[in-house]
C-alpha cells in the first residue's frame, strides 16, 4: 500500500495503479506518427497514389505528419482502431476510391507485422515511468494497463520499454465492448485484484482516461499533460493534474 503526493495534497492508502498506455507511460506522438504514416504509405503505394496522398490520409487518420502531432480531435491515440481505419477509407471514397475496406485493413495488419518485429523503432518511454512503476512495486502495489490499443500489442509495447515485469495485467480495448470514458476496463481490472475502488486510482494523458476514472469511482484520477489534453480540459474533470507521471511522488511505502 501507499500515499501519494499530487501537488501539495497526499492521496492515502492506494494499493493499485491504473495507467493508460500512449502519452502516460510511452511518447504518443512518436508512436502514432510513425504508426499511421507507414499505414498511409502502404495504402497509396496499393492504390498507385501519389505521395502527396500519404500526408493526408495520415491526416484524416489524425497524424499531422508535417508536425509530429497527433491531432487533439484524433481519431488515432482517442478512437478504437476500427474508428481509424474508416477515416482513412472515408478519406479514399471522398477521392472516388471505392471498395478499399480490405485494402486498409490489409495495411493495418501489415504495418503491425512490420512494427511487432521491431517495436523498439516505433517506442519511446515517458521520463520518469520506469522509476514510478518500479516504486509502486516496491510497495506492494498492484499495476494495470487501461489501452485503447490490443492487449497483445500493448503487452510487446511493454516489453520493449523494459516495463513488462512491473505490469500485473493489461487490458485493452479487444477485452471489452464500451470504450473509454466507460469504466468496464476498470471494472474488470478490480475484480481481477478484488481490490476496492477506494484503493485505486487512474493516470492518463486524455479526458477520456481521466472521465473514465470518475465514473468508476475510484480515489483519484490523475491527468498528465504528456498527451493530448491540455491543462484546462483535465483540470474540468480532476483537481489532480501534474506535467507527467515523474511528477506523482510515492511518500511512504508499506510492503
Amino acid at each position: 500500500m501507499a500515499d501519494i503526493r499530487i501537488n501539495s495534497e497526499v492521496i492515502r492508502d492506494i494499493r493499485l495503479f491504473i495507467f493508460d498506455k500512449d502519452g502516460t507511460l510511452m511518447e504518443l506522438h512518436y508512436y502514432w506518427t510513425q504508426m499511421v504514416g507507414l499505414r498511409a504509405e502502404l495504402i497509396c503505394k496499393d492504390l498507385g497514389l501519389g505521395k502527396d496522398h500519404v500526408e493526408k490520409i495520415a491526416y484524416a487518420m489524425g497524424a499531422d505528419m508535417k508536425t509530429g502531432r497527433l491531432r487533439p480531435e484524433g481519431p488515432v491515440g482517442l478512437k478504437k482502431r476500427e474508428v481509424v481505419l474508416q477515416a482513412a477509407v472515408d478519406y479514399l471514397n471522398g477521392i472516388g476510391c471505392k471498395d478499399v475496406h480490405d485494402l486498409c485493413f490489409n495495411a493495418f495488419q501489415q504495418v503491425d507485422d512490420i512494427s511487432s518485429k521491431d517495436l523498439k523503432r516505433f517506442v519511446r518511454p515517458i521520463g520518469g515511468a520506469s522509476e514510478l512503476l518500479r516504486k509502486a512495486a516496491r510497495c506492494g502495489c498492484k499495476t494495470a494497463i487501461a489501452t485503447i490499443d490490443r492487449r497483445e500489442r500493448a503487452k510487446l509495447a511493454m516489453e520493449c520499454l523494459g516495463f513488462a515485469d512491473t505490469i500485473d495485467l493489461v487490458i485493452g480495448a479487444d477485452d471489452v465492448s464500451r470504450p473509454k470514458p466507460d469504466p468496464e476496463q476498470i471494472n474488470l481490472i478490480l475484480n481481477a485484484f478484488k481490490i476496492d475502488r477506494e484503493n485505486a486510482i487512474m493516470v492518463g494523458d486524455a479526458a477520456t482516461d481521466v472521465q473514465m476514472g470518475a465514473n468508476a469511482g475510484l480515489k483519484a484520477s490523475i491527468g498528465v499533460l504528456t498527451g493530448l489534453a491540455t491543462k484546462e480540459q483535465l483540470k474540468g474533470i480532476t483537481p489532480y493534474v501534474v506535467e507527467d507521471v515523474s511528477k506523482i511522488e510515492i511518500v511512504s511505502q508499506d510492503g
